[in-house]
This record gives structure tokens, sequence and C-alpha cells, in this order.
């Protein structure tokens, strides 16, 4: 059998097996408040079990972190006691769950933000769109970060992670990917500045590593993980010398001895899908330089995910979709099941319908 169903230790966790419930954006708080809905209670409990690892959806740090109308917070008492709600039901089951932190930066508009310019490290635009009351609208003209807003913001990420810890999670992640702040510090694309944040790769990385720090004071590496997607062009984003970049990131991290990286694999090269749906190259690349654990997530079904694991390029594979529409999804993997199909347009905000209303397959196979 592959060894994607054999245990695995990612920092101070022990795992039961090594298929990862991906961070979702599904949109679905109380409105107003970013609070953590009842809905989500029962869709993280529907997917939760004895020794597996659930990455809980993008949790905005602060007001300014805003971008996405039903995302979540994780900046006040009330978010706390939403998320503990998810928390304490999850570990009911034996499940283990860590919590992505997250800010938008210059993916946002002035509506999601307490009327503030959208924070970015340069003010440069992004044409990408955003959700507020008024639905998928461009995002508003970012204005570039003065050096003191940007401690501030790496305060904003542990308070994330102390108000996380009050939530009953058993770690944090923070999210670099995906053309959102860190991220956009990251590559210079979206990174013109000429300061101690700008300009080398080693002074667009300390964005990065000083909030990776920043969650370690308070949680110890060995329960923080890293998002990053080396080849991920979502929200306007590229790099003159991403492999440059990216390794030095990967190599940098290593220093705090985390629970595990994630990287975003990508799919496509230029505008063909390979045969096989997957193209794993960030994960062969970093293993040689970051030390811990990899997570893998983009796109894999049950053959790539073991074909991954079992060449030693991941140590653990993340499922978004899949999971979204299989809450047994770990089990139809290991018995070589049908996967029931997910509905995209409930991806985004909703009700319970294609949320939490997707039945297990020992369920489905009783009623037929």
């Amino acid at each position: 059998m592959s060894k994607l169903y054999s245990g695995v230790q990612i920092g101070a966790v022990h795992l039961d097996h090594r298929i990862v419930q991906a961070p979702l954006t599904r949109l679905r708080s109380e409105q107003p408040g970013d609070v953590p809905s009842p809905m989500m209670v029962e869709y993280y409990g529907q997917r939760a079990h004895k020794g597996a690892l659930q990455i809980a959806e993008a949790t905005t740090v602060s007001v300014q972190g805003r971008g996405y109308l039903g995302a979540p917070g994780i900046y006040n008492d009330a978010q706390v006691a939403g998320w503990r709600r998810v928390t304490d039901l999850v570990h009911s089951k034996g499940g283990v769950i860590f919590l992505q932190l997250w800010h938008v930066g210059r993916q946002s508009h002035v509506s999601m933000t307490g009327g503030v310019a959208p924070l970015a490290p340069s003010a440069v635009p992004v044409e990408d769109l955003v959700f507020t009351e008024q639905g998928w609208i461009k995002s508003s003209p970012s204005r570039a970060l003065e050096i003191f807003e940007i401690k501030e913001i790496v305060e904003q990420f542990r308070q994330g992670a102390i108000h996380a810890k009050q939530a009953g999670f058993d770690g944090v992640e923070i999210h670099a990917a995906n053309g959102y702040l860190i991220d956009q510090f990251l590559q210079d694309g979206s990174n013109h500045r000429d300061d101690v944040y700008g300009g080398s790769i080693e002074n667009r990385a300390r964005l990065l590593l000083e909030v990776t720090e920043a969650a370690a004071t308070v949680w110890g590496g060995d329960r923080v993980g890293v998002r990053l997607g080396p080849s991920g062009t979502f929200g306007s984003m590229s790099d003159s010398n991403p492999d440059a970049l990216f390794g030095y990131a990967a190599e940098q991290l290593n220093r705090f001895g985390l629970a595990y990286l994630h990287l975003i694999e990508p799919r496509i090269v230029g505008s063909e899908l390979r045969a096989d749906g997957l193209l794993p190259v960030a994960a062969h690349q970093l293993r040689r330089v970051f030390k811990g654990p990899i997570i893998v997530a983009g796109g894999f079904d049950r053959d790539s995910a073991e074909e991954i694991v079992d060449q030693g390029d991941a140590d653990l594979v993340a499922f978004g979709r899949h999971f979204a529409s299989n809450p047994d999804l770990v089990e139809r993997l290991r018995r070589g099941l049908p996967l029931s199909p997910y509905d995209r347009s409930a991806f985004y905000g909703g009700d319970k319908r294609g949320y939490t209303d997707y039945a297990r397959y020992i369920d489905t196979a009783l009623v037929a």
C-alpha cells in the first residue's frame, strides 16, 4: 500500500495518514463580524476524523487585511469564540486542525478595509477581482506601506497566532502565497521598494521571516507551517527569478524548525495541461533545501498523490475541491471508491447547498 496512508510526524504533531484537508475560502462566516458560523462548525466537523490534519481556511488578522466578504477573522473575541466551536468538534473526533493566518494586502476594496486604501509593498495595480457587498468588483488602488506599518502588520500576525491558540487550534499556517500580502513582498513584480523590505531577495523575504518568527514565538516552530506558491500567477504576481527567490525563502525557513512547508504545485505549462494534470516541480526543487516535511497541493488525484509521496518529493498531499464534495475523502481514496463531483457554483458564499449537504459513501450506498 502507498505511503500516503501511513503515519507521519509533522513537528510536534503525529498524524495517522498523509492526506490533508487544504485551506479553502468558502465565504460562509456570519455577517457582519466575520464570525465563524454554525454552518462552518458542521462543515469542519463532517470532515474531521482521528489523526487527520485539517488546515482551516484563510482567516484575516485585521480589518485592513480583509478582502472577501464572508471570510472569517481571528482579530476579536467573537471570532475566537466562533472558531472555538469548530476546534472543539474537530478534537472530539480525534482530529488535528491548524489555522491559516491571512492578510490580503492590495487584493481588497475600501468597502472591506474600513475605508482605507488597501495596503501593499508598492502601489502597483492588480487586475483580479475581490468579493464585496456589491459582488465581485475590481480592487481599489493600493498604497505603499511605511516601515512602521509593516511592523504593525507583523504584530497583527503575532496576535492572530495568540488568538488561534485561545481558539483551541493545534497550530497555525502563514499564508504567503496566492498573491496576498506576504507574497506581494516576496515577488519583484509587486515589490518595487528600495528600503530594507525591497530590492534584493534577502530584503523581499524579510516580512515572511519576521511573520514566521512572530508566530513561532507564540507556538514554537514545530507548530507553525508556511504556505508558498512558487509558480503562482493569481493576483497579477510575477518574479524575475522565482527559483532563486523561493529557494532562498525555503532555506531560510529551516531556522524555525517548522511543522511543514506547504507548496502549491502548478498544473499548467504555458497553455498546456499535462496528461496527468500535474507538474510537481516546486517540491522536487525545494526538497533539496528545505529540511522539514513538505505538503503539496494543486489538483492531485489518488494516483498522483500516491506517486509524489512514494517517490519522496512530498511527505503529505492536501486536497481542496475533492474534500469539499467528499467529507469521507480519506476513506474513498484508501479504498479506491468513486468521488462525488464538486459544484463550482457553490464554492463562494451561500447556504448549505454544495457545502454541508454532501453524503458519505456509505450513506449513499445505503440509500441506493
